[in-house]
C-alpha cells in the first residue's frame, strides 16, 4: 500500500513539474534559443555604456532614459541562400509579439524598414519595452529595453528623441557590421 501511495505521489509531482514548465513562446525564450545560432547576433548592453548627447532632451525624455537599465539585442541577418529561414524566423517573432501581453506603443516606417515598439506592463508602468525593426534587405533586430519605473508615454518621447539624436556610431559598430 505504501508503495502505491509513493508511486502516485511521485507521478503527481513529476506531472506538476512538467505542466509548470509550459512551452509557451515568449520573447525571452526566443532570445535564449537563438543567441548562439550562426545567423544571429546577441548582445547585452548596460545603459551606462551608451554614450549619448542628452543636451537637447526634455526633462521627460531624461527621466525615461534614466529609467532604463539595460538593453538586450538580438539580430538576424538575412542571406540570399536562406530566404525561407528568414521568413520562418520573422513569422516566429511576429507571432510572439501578437500575444495580448505585448501592448502597442508606436509603429513607423522609414526607407523600407519597419519599426514596431511594444511594451509589457500597465499604462502607468512598463516592465519591458520591445523595439522590433525589420528590413527585407538586412534582416531584423529586437531590442528588449529593461529598467525600473519605465513609463510607456515617456518612452514614446524618448524613442522620438533617439530618432534625431546624435549617437556615437562607434558604440554600435559591431552590430552594424553584422548586417553588412
Amino acid at each position: 500500500m505504501k508503495r502505491t501511495v509513493k508511486h502516485i505521489f511521485y507521478t503527481l509531482f513529476i506531472t506538476a513539474i512538467l505542466v509548470s514548465c509550459g512551452s509557451e513562446a515568449s520573447l525571452q525564450h526566443y532570445f535564449v534559443d537563438n543567441q548562439e545560432s550562426s545567423n544571429f547576433i546577441s548582445q547585452d548592453i548596460p545603459i551606462s555604456m551608451v554614450k549619448l548627447d542628452k543636451s537637447n532632451f526634455s526633462e521627460e525624455q531624461n527621466e525615461a532614459f534614466n529609467s532604463v537599465k539595460r538593453l538586450n539585442f538580438l539580430g538576424y541577418k538575412v542571406s540570399e541562400t536562406e530566404a525561407e529561414t528568414f521568413k520562418t524566423e520573422l513569422t516566429k517573432v511576429k507571432t510572439i509579439l501578437k500575444d495580448s501581453k505585448y501592448n502597442d506603443l508606436m509603429e513607423f516606417s522609414d526607407k523600407g524598414r519597419k519599426v514596431i515598439v511594444k511594451y509589457v506592463g500597465t499604462d502607468d508602468e512598463a516592465d519591458e519595452v520591445i523595439v522590433f525593426g525589420s528590413s527585407k534587405d538586412l534582416g531584423f533586430g529586437i531590442i528588449r529595453v529593461l529598467g525600473n519605473d519605465m513609463n510607456p508615454d515617456k518612452m514614446v518621447t524618448l524613442v522620438t528623441a533617439l530618432q534625431t539624436a546624435n549617437i556615437d556610431e562607434s558604440q554600435i559598430e559591431d552590430l552594424m557590421n553584422f548586417f553588412k
